[in-house]
């Protein structure tokens, strides 16, 4: 019954998102929040400098690192050390990765926002994106698994670094150029709407 009720539950929440992200797509086109968007965009490019550049392509890099690794290296110690909670753990955060990663994939498909610097000549981008802008994936991907790990070992060590490396991946990409705020936004919800519709896996 459980295991019914969290499939069905899932597939609710995918399907409400997936309405939500088209309409708002819609909308944004000619409104005061896409007028928001483009604003901070160009405030975020006119701060940049070679070396906070540096920086954040390095983090903006990271992701598939983190998303990766953290669930590898968890999985890695389970077995090493007998732990068979951090073994049904690794499956929690990497299922949760996996999930924010095929939702956005979907979503992109379906709404096909166009990147920044295509929407508005103004924005220039550190280097040109392909693929759809809305939602960010890096975003997604790397909230899923900040707050996966955040709710399997909900302590203030494990917390404050999952969420400063997946926010500090996040703002790189309006740093850049290849992503609105609300691609961000609509990014990290999408994270915590996988982890958490995923706890039941949690050991």
């Amino acid at each position: 019954m459980p295991t019914f009720f969290n499939k069905n539950f899932i597939l609710t929440i995918f399907i409400q998102l997936l309405i939500s992200s088209i309409c708002l797509n819609k909308a944004l086109a000619q409104s005061p929040i896409q007028q928001f968007d483009d604003r901070v965009m160009i405030d975020i490019q006119n701060t940049r400098t070679p070396e906070k550049t540096g920086v954040f392509l390095f983090l903006s890099n990271t992701y598939r690192y983190g998303d990766i690794g953290i669930p590898a290296a968890m999985l890695v110690g389970g077995i090493v050390g007998h732990n068979e909670a951090l073994r049904q753990n690794s499956l929690y955060v990497a299922s949760s990765t996996a999930i924010s990663y095929g939702l956005t994939e979907l979503i992109k498909h379906f709404v096909k926002r166009r990147r920044p610097f295509i929407q508005n000549i103004n924005i220039v981008p550190v280097y040109r994106a392909n693929s759809t802008s809305f939602p960010s994936g890096h975003s997604s991907s790397t909230i899923a698994t900040a707050t996966a790990l955040s709710i399997a070992y909900p302590k203030w060590y494990i917390i404050a670094p999952a969420f400063l490396w997946a926010g500090s991946v996040s703002y790189s990409r309006m740093y850049l150029g290849v992503h609105y705020p609300t691609d961000v936004t609509a990014g990290a919800l999408l994270g915590v709407g996988s982890a958490a519709s995923l706890v039941f896996i949690k050991k």
